[in-house]
């Protein structure tokens, strides 16, 4: 299969590395069920291989989630203790892909995502990645993707008590992906 079939203006075949001061992993959950609280994890490692068939590429990255930030200390706190995510004892996250599709002119990556130790196959819904070089010739790629997860899938299921009934927190967590990645080979 040639590049230029699936129609991704500027592909280039190469290993990358995220950028992590130009790339924002974040989420969006619901709180009360009344409003959404949105965070972000600072500090994301990884390689992308892009393959002459760009079905044939590949992902494998890791966030550490003490960089959690929601705009709020306290909550941070909260969030990285066992409660939640349990630093102290699963450091990072990971995603490792297991496949790319295009399927109807939309792309989708399969892979296995990694929270508090219990790995589940999770597919990220990508936009058309971007190609470019920059006025000082470096070679920089774009790439935007979202899924959305269950929490409890992952053994994060503390869920506060609410008056009245209801749930303090949402099961569905957004995975909201904006990646830069530059080339190095």
């Amino acid at each position: 299969m040639k590049t230029n079939e699936l129609n991704i203006p500027g592909y280039t075949v190469g290993t990358w590395s995220i950028n992590a001061a130009h790339s924002y992993v974040g989420f969006v959950v619901r709180h009360l069920m009344v409003s959404k609280v949105r965070g972000r994890f600072t500090q994301v490692s990884g390689e992308i291989l892009t393959a002459e068939d760009p079905r044939l590429s590949s992902v494998s990255a890791s966030i550490d989630l003490a960089s959690i930030d929601t705009g709020n200390e306290a909550r941070d706190e909260h969030v990285r203790s066992a409660d939640f995510l349990d630093v102290a004892n699963h450091p990072v996250m990971s995603f490792v892909s297991t496949a790319v599709r295009e399927v109807d002119g939309e792309f989708f990556l399969d892979g296995a995502l990694t929270i508090r130790g219990v790995t589940r196959p999770v597919t990220l819904t990508v936009d058309v990645p971007a190609f470019v070089t920059t006025d000082q010739g470096a070679r920089k790629a774009g790439f935007s993707a979202t899924a959305e997860i269950n929490r409890s899938d992952f053994g994060v299921s503390y869920n506060g008590p609410v008056p009245g009934g209801g749930m303090a927190i949402s099961e569905k967590v957004q995975i909201e992906l904006e990646i830069q990645a530059d080339l190095r080979s």
